[in-house]
């Protein structure tokens, strides 16, 4: 990668201390770029992390919590260009299987946490666009936004959202001059979903069956979805707005003969 590519990114990674958003802030900080790293357990990020991220605490759910964080991070960085709005959370079963409260509580991260953390950011990227800056939001969306996946209603449905959701900034904010993309990761090799794989009666079954599900027979990376959400947010992609990138493995689109 050419060290200087992200050179003058400025950018907040919400959920940045592990699993997707760790692996993108490093990412753009390898192409220069100065970051830093919104999550609820900034310790944790500290220790996982290296000298040239800032990792600051703040709640997605909580909206002075993380206009707090947002201005703080756009003080220590000296501006705000790129926003990616990482942080999210999951959940399983179908539509019967999760109450009123395990809704809204999912739907308060994974959707309205994005709302919130672009409200907040959104003063400081007319800032950079009128100064000539190139200034770019990047939401994780996922392969449920696209693809029914059994057993996620509730979560497909908040991707559904930010998928949404995506399309309307885009089209809000493309006469300001900032752009708006999401990534569909397939199922990724994450935190989350190593709990989960150690929650299931047989983990080794269970991993055999979420890798096989993917054409290309294994989990996404971390490093993977990461390249995808560096390359929308960076200076390539400066004519790219109200796109969905998909790195699902082949889910979306493709379906192979049985071997």
């Amino acid at each position: 990668m050419n060290g200087h590519e992200f050179a003058d990114v400025r950018a907040v990674v919400t959920g940045g201390a592990s699993g997707i958003g760790l692996a993108t802030a490093r990412r753009l900080a390898d192409g220069g770029a100065h970051v830093a790293c919104l999550d609820l357990d900034s310790e944790c990020g500290t220790r996982a992390a290296d000298s040239r991220l800032l990792m600051l605490r703040a709640d997605v759910t909580d909206d002075a919590s993380i206009r707090a964080g947002v201005d703080g991070a756009a003080d220590a960085l000296g501006s705000l260009t790129v926003v990616v709005n990482n942080a999210g959370t999951g959940a399983q079963g179908t539509v019967e299987h999760n109450d009123d409260d395990e809704w809204r509580r999912v739907l308060e991260v994974n959707v309205l946490g994005i709302v919130r953390t672009t409200r907040a950011a959104l003063p400081h990227l007319r800032r950079a666009a009128a100064e000539g800056s190139d200034a770019a939001v990047v939401n994780l969306c996922s392969i449920a936004a696209t693809a029914g996946v059994p057993q996620r209603a509730l979560y497909s449905a908040s991707k559904g959202a930010v998928l949404s959701l995506t399309l309307a900034m885009a089209a809000d904010h493309i006469q300001e001059g900032i752009r708006f993309n999401c990534v569909n990761p397939g199922t990724v090799d994450t935190p989350w979903v190593g709990r989960l794989l150690d929650a299931a009666p047989d983990p080794e079954l269970e991993k055999r069956l979420l890798n096989s599900r993917q054409p290309i027979g294994r989990l996404v990376t971390p490093e993977e979805v990461a390249a995808a959400i560096a390359y929308l947010a960076g200076p390539s992609a400066r004519a790219t707005t109200g796109t969905s990138l998909a790195v699902d493995g082949g889910m979306q689109g493709l379906r192979p003969c049985p071997t």
